[in-house]
């Protein structure tokens, strides 16, 4: 590593919020990826901004993470700066019926705050195993809620260090993007436009909400969540069982036999095992029934 690079990262976040060559299994919820070359973990926009300044003065790539819910980092890991907007920038604030919230803000934490104010309209997001940050940035959803049918605006900061708060209507949210992913802004906060409600209605709905995905979903393994896109006019864990896949194993990554959308880290499952599952899947799922799968998992590293 270079000394002078950490040199500027300690200077300005302190060492205790710089991390050398850390491993990226603690920070996905995969449990899967190789060491980062740096690794910082930032307080303030200011901080933020400071790091990007330096990233461009020394050309090194970066990416920003938040608690790692939808990402398959590779086995050598990331050549680059790792900036990580987590329970360092997740500070949450209930303001009548909005809530303000930083970019690091679990989902679940947002939906419990929205709770005990008796607001409604976010229950959906309850069980969604992200931060706010990513959840706007690949406008996220389950069980029929979607993020941008309750965000009100997003305070973004460019990849130049300026800051602007984007109103929801120019968001251009649509299935898995935003105007905030295509643009590669960095997502600071949101507020987000709720309801009063029944606070034991809404806690009806979560409980309900998270029966089902306990029911559903292979929550005792590590993954990524939903591994797929939704292809137009299709399900593609249904897809996936109809072509025989339920099960399917490539090393320690496994198509989960509760839920077929869902790839999972069946135990000391590598990058290379995840994507060599992927590719089989997507090759199966081609030949018989014509349809292509996206991946909803971002990859990060050299694959």
């Amino acid at each position: 590593m270079n000394q002078e690079i950490i040199k500027c990262f300690n200077d300005l976040l302190g060492e205790e919020k710089v991390r050398i060559s850390e491993p990226m299994n603690r920070h996905t919820t995969f449990r899967i990826g190789g060491p980062a070359d740096y690794f910082l973990l930032p307080s303030t926009a200011e901080e933020v901004k400071k790091i990007l300044e330096i990233c461009k003065e020394k050309e090194l790539p970066y990416f920003i993470l938040g608690n790692g819910s939808n990402l398959l980092v590779s086995d050598e890991g990331y050549c680059g700066v790792i900036i990580q907007l987590y329970r360092n920038y997740g500070g949450i604030t209930v303001e009548g019926t909005n809530i303000r919230a930083g970019a690091g803000a679990l989902l679940s934490q947002i939906a419990s705050a929205a709770k005990n104010a008796s607001l409604t309209g976010f229950e959906f997001a309850g069980g969604i195993p992200g931060t706010l940050g990513g959840a706007v940035v690949m406008n996220a959803g389950a069980y029929g809620g979607e993020m941008k049918n309750v965000l009100k605006e997003v305070t973004v900061m460019t990849e130049q260090g300026e800051i602007m708060t984007i109103p929801a209507e120019k968001l251009e949210m649509g299935y898995r993007t935003s105007l905030v992913k295509k643009a590669g802004y960095l997502v600071l906060e949101a507020v987000i436009s709720l309801k009063a409600g029944d606070v034991e209605e809404i806690k009806a709905i979560m409980k309900d909400l998270t029966e089902k995905r306990v029911s559903k979903q292979p929550l005792e393994y590590p993954s990524a969540g939903s591994t797929f896109k939704r292809p137009e006019g299709y399900f593609a864990g249904k897809l996936i069982m109809d072509a025989g896949l339920r099960g399917y194993q490539v090393g320690g990554a496994q198509v989960s036999e509760k839920h077929c959308g869902f790839v999972i880290n069946k135990g000391n499952a590598t990058a290379a095992d995840v994507c060599g599952l992927m590719k089989d899947v997507q090759e199966k799922v081609q030949e018989q029934f014509g349809v292509t799968l996206e991946p909803e998992v971002k990859f990060l590293g050299e694959f």
